[in-house]
């Protein structure tokens, strides 16, 4: 049975920017059974909106008979800080003031995050990860993590990511923030601030997580009459207002700069040396019609981690493929986990 707890770190957390928490809380769930020696520990980042509950986003992947299986494996997902998904973030009580951080909230990178995950491991008393993985934002905090830690996961598994924020990437989060910026309930100590501009945020990032040839497939309209409502209209504002009702605009302002700002090579001697330390048998997965994260950002992670593996998924489904096209993902990943499950086990022939 899949369980959700949360972990309290009671010291004072000092942040990247210098910044600091005064402690944090993080809701995490586990699902199957921790093994005698330790050994079967699967480690989810989640995705930029995504959440503990693993199963609900990334089902094709997670649960009975999947590759990973809660009857073998020991499944451990962590709310990102900044969630608003019961993790410390904007809406929480700042100890300081009584009161919600809101807009007080401070910058998060995802080196913070990293180290509160590794925190909550460190009391779970988990010394090693046998598989980490994650996707997206995901697949960037999985990247960092094996970095920063390069003792602590034996397999990465890095999909649909990068080694730093490029630009392009940057320049359509701040086009998002602006969305929300331009809300006139955004300056407000409210719960729902900006939450119509995060609607349109959203809409923004829909463009980049799907590709053209995907919107004219699936919003194809089936008549020549002039309409009302197109449904490429219809799909982008519903697409918006179910946001709405599960998220809230300051999280999702504070995990477009948490983008951002990834770079695994700072204050590392740069990325390639950054990435030389990854000592992790490493599969890096690209989504070949990836807007967002082409396919050359996955290549260059796996040129420079050591142990790399590089694999293509083909999708008209654009960044979100990597969500979408289970059956690949499942092919490649099961892939990746029996050779070297192999090769773990192999014994050589004496002569």
């Amino acid at each position: 049975m899949l369980k959700g707890r949360v972990f309290t770190y009671t010291d004072e957390f000092t942040l990247e920017s210098g910044q600091s928490l005064p402690g944090f809380q993080l809701f995490y769930t586990t699902w199957g059974t921790l093994n005698e020696d330790r050994s079967n520990v699967v480690w989810v980042c989640h995705a930029f909106t995504g959440n503990a509950f693993v199963k609900d986003w990334w089902e094709g992947l997670f649960g009975e008979g999947k590759t990973f299986d809660p009857a073998k494996d020991f499944i451990v997902c962590a709310n990102s800080l900044g969630s608003c998904y019961g993790s410390t973030g904007p809406l929480s009580i700042n100890p300081d003031t009584g009161k919600p951080y809101y807009h007080a909230f401070p910058t998060l990178t995802n080196r913070d995050v990293v180290r509160a995950f590794d925190a909550l491991r460190t009391h779970l008393e988990i010394e090693q990860i046998n598989v980490l993985i994650g996707g997206s934002i995901g697949g960037q905090q999985a990247l960092e993590w094996a970095v920063e830690y390069p003792d602590v996961a034996r397999r990465l598994v890095q999909i649909a990511a990068n080694a730093r924020q490029t630009p392009w990437a940057i320049a359509l989060n701040e086009s998002q923030r602006m969305a929300i910026e331009q809300d006139v309930t955004w300056q407000l100590a409210t719960d729902d601030a900006g939450l119509e501009g995060m609607k349109t945020a959203r809409s923004v990032a829909l463009l980049s997580y799907r590709t053209y040839n995907s919107y004219n497939q699936a919003q194809k309209e089936t008549s020549a009459n002039l309409q009302q409502q197109y449904r490429a209209a219809s799909y982008q504002q519903y697409q918006g207002e179910k946001l709405a009702k599960r998220f809230n605009a300051f999280s999702y302002w504070h995990f477009t700069k948490m983008m951002d700002s990834h770079h695994v090579g700072r204050n590392r001697g740069g990325l390639e040396t950054a990435l030389g330390r990854v000592q992790a048998d490493t599969l890096v997965i690209g989504v070949d019609s990836d807007q967002l994260f082409p396919l050359n950002e996955q290549r260059f992670v796996a040129k420079y981690i050591p142990r790399a593996t590089f694999q293509v998924i083909q999708s008209l489904a654009g960044h979100d493929g990597f969500l979408l096209e289970t059956p690949q993902l499942t092919t490649l990943i099961d892939s990746f986990l029996q050779k070297k499950q192999q090769r773990k086990t192999w014994i050589p022939t004496v002569f």
